[in-house]
Parts: structure tokens; C-alpha cells; sequence
């Protein structure tokens, strides 16, 4: 377990930090950690993911082998303290830790407040978690939370919301849970082929290879939730079944995790027509950014009426994300704010 100990309350005026003039500091905390290895995990590349620390609670933190320092006000001090304590429970267990997870911690922390005592283990603990063989999938954010207890309860799941807030990652690794716990016998993953805002024109070769540019980010998340070789097993059996949305029509989906990506980009028509294709003991996922449409001009999208209508029916569940849940890179989340207090014009930022 890590070890904190307050040194003075106030730093020496005019005390230079190693990479900057730093005012005087309200507090300073020592957290020292046993485990070199896993220090080393939570500091990060270069320091990485203490950088990350330092912006996003106003403190100074420097690290010296398996001690880190942090400086500023007492309550930013606290804060990185208990951030540090829970992403060293992380690493210790032998998980990789990315910037996502120290934004995922940092939010947990703030959203906790100093009223109680903390405990690191508790606090990861409270967010839901999607078990794979691989590694373990766990919310790190409160919308995650809601929206994997929302997977884990109904047959038929919205996931709505920004670019970044892992709505897609997190629905293909509930599918990926029930196939591997036999809940489900086939994996059925799609999305509308519609370019965005791009022509692209002819492409050559076989229907998966002029499909699969559509369909890449569904693939790249699969392999990284799978094993390479349990993919590739099951898109030859076709246990794993990766589809435009036009396949869809007249079939019935039974057993099965079904997911449809970029739901945006569906008309009234088509949504309705993926909708009718659950089947019996089968688990439906929609996701979509209601702000990126690439459809026609004045034609509405599937997803925000489908949302509209269903609002409220009883075993299906919508989860909306907002710029907040963005955990891709810092920077995104404040893009995707920017956009969203940017006046909409005529004929673009459709919903």
C-alpha cells in the first residue's frame, strides 16, 4: 500500500521546482509506494500520466523513483494523493494504466469529494465491471457505469453521445462477455455505409474488402477485447458477423449480442427495420453521436427519432453521454465542447 506523509504546510518562497518557478504552496504530501514496478505504471511515459495529474487538479507533482511529491493547495494535494493511491490499486494489479484511466481515477475523486474516508479499493470498486478473458473492461466514468448496468439489464441498450466516450468499446465488450460465457451462440456487429462527407468511390475487391473500411473501428475494438486468434476463428465460422446494415433486411436475430455503430446515420426506415430483427434470447446495442450526421440534407435521422420514440418503454434503456464522458484525450473532450457551444448553421450540425 502506498504511504503519504505531510511535510511542512508551506514551501519556502521562491523554491524552484524542477521544471518551473512555482509560487508558494499551501501544502506538500510525500506518497511513497512499495512496489517499483507498479510506481513506475502510475507515473507513465515520461511522465505522462503525472502531467496529466498536475493540469487537472492544480497541484505540482514530482517523482523520484518510488516517491512522489505533490505541492499545492491542501485540497488539490488530497485529491492527487488519493488519484495516486487508486491508480497504484490498478497497478498492482497488474493493469496497464492509460491516460483514460488517470482521467477515469481524477473524476471518480473529485465526484467522491473529501467528506469521507477514502479507500482505493472501494472507490474502483463502485464502478461496474465487464469481465473478458483477456482483461478485465471497467467503467471510468459515471455514464460508463450507467451505461454497462444498463448492458448487464436490458435486451435493448441506446448509447448516445459524443465522439470519445467509449460507447462503441464498451458495447462490443459486453457482447464479447456473452460470447464467451455461451449466454449468446454469435457476435452480429454493423454500421450504415455512409461516407463521412468524403466520396470515395469505387472500391475493389470482395464484399468484406469493400466493407470493411466502414467497418474497421468495430474490428480494431474486437481485437483488442479478444484474442487474435478466437476473432479470426470466429469470423470464418461466422460466429462473429461483421455486416453493412443493408444485410440486415429480413432476417431474425436470435441468440445473439447484436450491435449497431454510427446509428445516426440510419434513416427512419432502416432503423426501424434493424430494430424488428431481435430475436429471441438476443441482446441489441445501438450507439450513435446525434451531432455527426452524414446523411442527405433534411433527412432526419433514425437515431434521434428511434430515441424519441422509445423513450421510457419498458426493457429498454438509454445512457446519453455528454463532452464531460469524454475520455479519449483531454483535448477531445474540450473540442467536442467547443463544437457544442458553436451556433449551429444551416444544412450542417444535423440531429
Amino acid at each position: 500500500m502506498p504511504k503519504s506523509a505531510a511535510d511542512s504546510p508551506t514551501l519556502a518562497p521562491g523554491r524552484k521546482h524542477d521544471r518551473d518557478v512555482q509560487p508558494p504552496h499551501e501544502a506538500q504530501i510525500v506518497v511513497a509506494f512499495d512496489d517499483n514496478g507498479a510506481a513506475s505504471a502510475l507515473v507513465g511515459p515520461y511522465g505522462q500520466n503525472l502531467a496529466l495529474i498536475e493540469r487537472r487538479l492544480g497541484v505540482v507533482a514530482d517523482s523520484r523513483g518510488n516517491h512522489i511529491t505533490v505541492a499545492g493547495s491542501r485540497d488539490g494535494c488530497d485529491a492527487a494523493r488519493r488519484v495516486l493511491e487508486m491508480l497504484y490499486e490498478q497497478a498492482m494489479r497488474s493493469q496497464d494504466i492509460a491516460q483514460g484511466d488517470v482521467e477515469g481515477a481524477i473524476r471518480a475523486v473529485i465526484a467522491q469529494g473529501s467528506l469521507f474516508e477514502f479507500d482505493p479499493k472501494v472507490a474502483k470498486s463502485q464502478f461496474e465491471e465487464i469481465n473478458l478473458r483477456k482483461r478485465p473492461v471497467r467503467a471510468r466514468t459515471a455514464a460508463q457505469d450507467s451505461y454497462i448496468r444498463a448492458l448487464k439489464r436490458h435486451e435493448l441498450v441506446f448509447g448516445i453521445g459524443p465522439a470519445g466516450t467509449g460507447k462503441t468499446w464498451l458495447a462490443v465488450a459486453q457482447a464479447c462477455q456473452l460470447f464467451e460465457r455461451k449466454e449468446v451462440d454469435r457476435i452480429i456487429l454493423s454500421r450504415p455505409a455512409v461516407e463521412a462527407g468524403e466520396r470515395l468511390g469505387f472500391l475493389p475487391g470482395d464484399m468484406r474488402e469493400k466493407v470493411d473500411p466502414y467497418l474497421r473501428p468495430i474490428y480494431d475494438a474486437l481485437y483488442d477485447l479478444m484474442d487474435s486468434r478466437v476473432v479470426e476463428r470466429g469470423l470464418q465460422s461466422g460466429e462473429i458477423e461483421i455486416a453493412p446494415l443493408a444485410f440486415m433486411r429480413g432476417r431474425t436475430l436470435a441468440n445473439a449480442a447484436i450491435i449497431l455503430d454510427e446509428a445516426q446515420n440510419t434513416t427512419s426506415m432502416q432503423m426501424k427495420m434493424f430494430l424488428t430483427r431481435l430475436g429471441e434470447n438476443s441482446r441489441m446495442i445501438i450507439t450513435g453521436d446525434p451531432s455527426q450526421v452524414d446523411l442527405p440534407n433534411g433527412q432526419p435521422s433514425g437515431l434521434a427519432e428511434a430515441a424519441k420514440l422509445l423513450d421510457g418503454v419498458e426493457g429498454i434503456a438509454q445512457v446519453k453521454f455528454t463532452a464531460q464522458d469524454v475520455i479519449r484525450h483531454e483535448l477531445v473532450a474540450r473540442i467536442v465542447a467547443a463544437y457544442e457551444g458553436t451556433p449551429k448553421q444551416n444544412g450542417a450540425g444535423k440531429s
